[in-house]
């Protein structure tokens, strides 16, 4: 079992920053894969940007060049740095990861607001 705590959602005008924060417990050591989805009001969730145990990165062609996804995978956490924030990027972000069997875990959800 994985337990994922998120931080650090908010509230912030377009063009803004904000630090998404992810930390993993419990089998931590048998995480493979650890990132980011999130679920926009009234869309299926969707894939913000992941990243492998041995750093293969997944970003989202919407948040390339924008977002920036990093882990430490000795403190078992990850973090979304989203910088040019726009209105579109207001959404439920959900911390994601999948371990060595293909269990996937999710964390409960941070809100990003972005307003224009």
């Amino acid at each position: 079992q994985v337990q994922l705590v998120e931080s650090g959602g908010g509230l912030v005008q377009a063009g803004g920053t904000l630090t998404l924060s992810c930390a993993a417990s419990g089998s931590g050591a048998s995480i493979n894969v650890m990132g980011w989805y999130r679920q926009r009001l009234g869309k299926q969730r969707e894939l913000v940007a992941t990243v492998a145990n041995r750093g293969t990165l997944n970003v989202a062609n919407s948040v390339k060049g924008r977002f920036t996804i990093s882990r430490d995978n000795a403190k078992n956490t990850v973090i979304l740095q989203m910088n040019s924030l726009k209105p579109e990027d207001t959404a439920v972000y959900y911390c994601f990861s999948r371990v060595w069997d293909l269990s996937e875990y999710w964390g409960q959800g941070t809100q990003v607001t972005v307003s224009s």
